[in-house]
């Protein structure tokens, strides 16, 4: 707790330098929708990133995606994955980072530009592909770069309080930060009531537009053979599940909720890339449990290497996310997009 104290000063020091203009901020061509969070990962952040797109797209937008690319190694500190050039085909997860390749996979229309420095990537989506709004993933605390619209997504199921305050807790700003959302995304809801969480919002920001998602089951991929299958393929027997997400509860949460049987589960740290020795390991703990199948995430897939056919199949849970009020929202977003003035 004295660690977090000291954390949020230096937060609070942070966000005034930039509203001072001690800090720079600088403005891109086209309006960005920044889709962020107060706490660190595991809010579902990707998946409403990937309906984003897609509603902008069919309001008839062309969109970018800017994303950081977390976890990915050393290499270019700008990388463009460019729609013309994906031929059906995810790029490499080590090369672009986890999430943006699972981002690429399920919008082989979109570009994605790949850097620490969105400001450039901006340019460069701005440039080469003519785009006429940016996505800023993971962008509520990314001061350097102006926004139309901020929308931040809160986990239902996790406690929304000050006392979480790094290194304390997840937040990585105090809860008055809400305060400059302009959208507040409850997600997770299929697990828990949002009203709680709803009415802390309402007591910090009043005119933030509030909507709520849920997390929903598609489909099941054999990572082996990257067949798409439907969820039977699975539920016939118990399943032995695994992940390295930011919030592994929801997960193995959601797979109670869609109806899988886990025998035993494991976790590992966010974006983590998995050794061939640590897959084997995975099937032989799943046949000492009696598991037919291994259960995994979308963006763990990416990090497991190429290894053909188990013993035991995995299969990877191909998700999306939907918002209750979809329409609401989609309106008030593009009337937002033609007349808001940038923040910071």
């Amino acid at each position: 707790m004295p660690l977090a104290a000291g954390f949020r000063i230096g937060v609070a020091l942070r966000t005034a330098a930039y509203r001072r203009g001690w800090l720079a901020t600088r403005h891109l061509d086209r309006p960005v929708v920044s889709v962020g969070n107060l706490s660190v990962g595991g809010t579902g952040k990707t998946p409403f990133v990937a309906f984003l797109a897609e509603l902008l797209m069919k309001r008839g937008r062309k969109p970018s995606i800017l994303t950081r690319g977390y976890g990915r190694r050393a290499g270019a500190d700008l990388i463009a994955i460019d729609p013309a050039e994906r031929d059906g085909r995810a790029p490499d997860a080590r090369e672009v980072g986890d999430e943006p390749a699972l981002l690429a996979r399920k919008l082989p229309e979109i570009p994605i530009i790949v850097g620490a420095d969105r400001y450039r990537a901006g340019r460069l989506a701005e440039d080469k592909f003519n785009v006429d709004v940016h996505i800023l993933d993971d962008g509520f605390q990314h001061f350097a770069l102006a926004r139309a619209a901020d929308i931040v997504l809160l986990d239902v199921t996790q406690e929304l309080s000050d006392s979480e305050l790094m290194p304390a807790g997840r937040l990585r700003e105090p809860c008055a930060a809400l305060g400059r959302a302009h959208w507040v995304g409850l997600t997770r809801t299929e697990l828990a009531d949002s009203r709680r969480t709803e009415e802390r919002v309402r007591e910090i920001n009043s005119k933030a537009g509030i909507f709520n998602c849920s997390t929903k089951l598609q489909a099941v991929m054999d990572i082996s053979r990257g067949k798409i299958d439907g969820p039977q393929a699975v539920l016939d027997g118990p399943a032995y599940a695994f992940c390295g997400i930011g919030n592994p509860p929801a997960f193995f949460a959601d797979l109670g909720e869609w109806g899988f049987s886990v025998a035993a589960r494991a976790k590992y740290p966010d974006h983590h890339v998995y050794l061939p020795d640590e897959i084997t390991r995975l099937v032989a703990h799943a046949r000492e449990a009696g598991a037919k199948a291994l259960l995994t995430t979308e963006k763990d897939a990416l990090n497991i290497p190429p290894m053909g056919k188990t013993e035991i199949p995995i299969f990877a849970c191909v998700i999306k996310t939907e918002v209750r009020e979809a329409d609401a929202f989609a309106e008030a977003l593009i009337e937002r997009l033609g007349t808001a003035k940038v923040n910071f």
